[in-house]
């Protein structure tokens, strides 16, 4: 079966649980995981009751999408990724966002954990992604387009839309929350960056890397959503850091920026909405 095809199956079954029709969706990243409880919930759909549907395996990700309001604003949130290193291709990987914005929402809100690699950072950090590098994993895009969903050739341009990251800027500076930009590049793990791999990295301009996020990013932009993103600086990246790394590291890291960081998606996913309605007047 063709990937249009399961794609409108997947949209079938969850048509069938509910009608909601998102504005906004949100990948919940490493330690964002209850930013679901912020939401009034009006369904909520376990990846593993769609078929053929990719499921995460990784600890700390549920694995569901939960439709709702935060505070009037509808969502859809991905409470917990699907990533290449679980076994699953690039096409796999992007469905849940292929399937947000098949369903209605019109702009996509990236979230992560990361290594950081500009030696600026320090774990705990948040970084608002500008752009990023997707040399190092498979293109989302590859094998015959969608052509349902976009062109075979979209302009990259602005993937990180311009006007949104003002807005997360403009609500960071409200909270009083030290908001970092950057670049982030996607490898595919799961093992962790060598310290060789960190400074060519480095040179080439990424100040944060992570397994996520970027083919994500390309498959949204592929079908024209707008696109912002924030990753949580959860370590410094090898050669930087002067300990070993470990996941466990990661999840602390995250769970103690929680507050902050749930505070400026909640800001910004509603001043983002606000927007969108006064275009829309």
């Amino acid at each position: 079966m063709k990937m249009y095809e399961r794609l409108t199956d997947c949209i079938n079954s969850i048509r069938e649980k509910t009608d909601f029709i998102p504005e906004i969706a949100l990948v919940l990243g490493s330690g964002l995981g209850s930013f679901a409880d912020e939401i009034k919930v009006e369904a909520e759909i376990p990846y593993s009751e769609l078929d053929g549907f990719p499921v995460s395996t990784v600890a700390g990700h549920d694995g569901k999408f939960i439709f709702g309001y935060l505070d009037g604003v509808k969502i859809v949130c991905m409470k917990g990724r699907v990533h290449h290193y679980e076994g699953y291709p690039m096409q796999e990987v992007v469905m849940p966002i292929r399937l947000m914005g098949m369903l209605g929402a019109k702009t996509l809100f990236l979230t992560n954990a990361s290594g950081g690699i500009n030696p600026s950072f320090k774990a705990g950090d948040l970084m608002l992604i500008t752009d990023h590098i997707s040399s190092f994993v498979p293109n989302v895009l590859i094998g015959e387009n969608i052509s349902e969903l976009g062109v075979r050739f979209p302009d990259m341009s602005d993937i990180y839309n311009a006007s949104l990251r003002e807005i997360i800027k403009c609500e960071a500076d409200k909270l009083g929350i030290d908001l970092k930009e950057g670049v982030y590049v996607q490898l595919t793990g799961p093992s962790y960056e060598s310290p060789a791999e960190i400074r060519m990295l480095g040179k080439m301009g990424a100040d944060a890397v992570g397994m996520s996020t970027v083919c994500e990013a390309i498959a949204a932009n592929h079908m024209g959503m707008d696109i912002c993103g924030i990753s949580c600086v959860s370590n410094l990246a090898a050669g930087i850091a002067k300990h070993p790394l470990t996941h466990k590291e990661v999840q602390e890291t995250a769970d103690r920026v929680a507050s902050r960081f749930k505070a400026l998606v909640s800001a910004s996913v509603k001043a983002i909405a606000g927007k969108n309605k006064g275009e829309a007047l």
